[in-house]
């Protein structure tokens, strides 16, 4: 997609829903130069059941654009001692997620056409909520929902996902929801919405970012939180576009 202009203009958002206008306006995208990808450190918490304890872990990822790719580390320990290293990945349209223990042994092994949407949506949240000003040069279409909610779809390959961002009245997301994931239930893969509430935003370094963010499944016995992320202290590296 051909960039418009290295800095990011009220002509480049004009077409917009008035939703998503007043999104790019609250998260600092006007008068900023464009992005080509960012770098994250971060640190949370994760577990795997409903009636798991929670586990302190870091995560590291970087993502790109216009070529769109995901490298999406997290690291933490079982029980406190066995340590796991879970990677998700998105590159050329396919989606993986790998994980292993001990740094030796497989316990998680997961490509097909459920993880490349899966992985391509996760990559759309990031960005969401991460580094707006890389949708505006992504193959994507914005649809209006109402006055403070809209819709984003995009194309990679042969692959469209949909998210919808529900904002509040300056234009700040509280959550982003997709049916573009499936669930790993004890009746196999389904279709399932996710969601990633926002626990309010923090300008850093002259960019407002998430203070914190929950990613959660809805599932037929009620919502499950399974990660909690904490960017206020995050370290996040933008990548200049050109």
């Amino acid at each position: 997609m051909t960039r418009t202009a290295t800095v990011v203009t009220e002509h480049d958002i004009a077409h917009l829903p008035e939703a998503a206008q007043r999104y790019l306006r609250f998260t600092g995208v006007l008068g900023r130069p464009r992005d080509s990808g960012f770098e994250l450190r971060a640190h949370g918490w994760f577990r795997r059941k409903p009636t798991d304890h929670w586990t302190a872990c870091r995560v590291e990822q970087r993502n790109t654009a216009p070529d769109i790719s995901r490298d999406f580390h997290l690291y933490l320990n079982l029980a406190h001692v066995l340590p796991v290293h879970a990677i998700d990945t998105y590159d050329h349209g396919h989606g993986h997620l790998h994980a292993t223990a001990l740094g030796t042994f497989t316990v998680a092994d997961a490509t097909g056409p459920e993880m490349d949407r899966a992985e391509l949506v996760t990559y759309l949240d990031d960005a969401l909520l991460l580094a707006p000003c890389t949708l505006l040069d992504l193959p994507i279409t914005w649809t209006a929902v109402d006055d403070r909610t809209f819709d984003v779809t995009l194309t990679d390959q042969d692959l469209q996902v949909t998210a919808r961002v529900t904002t509040d009245h300056r234009g700040a997301p509280h959550e982003v929801t997709t049916d573009d994931r499936w669930a790993d239930l004890p009746t196999g893969l389904t279709r399932t919405r996710w969601t990633t509430p926002v626990d309010g935003w923090i300008l850093v370094a002259d960019r407002m970012r998430p203070r914190r963010a929950c990613a959660v499944w809805h599932l037929p016995e009620g919502p499950f939180t399974y990660a909690q992320f904490d960017f206020t202290n995050a370290d996040i590296t933008y990548h200049p576009a050109g």
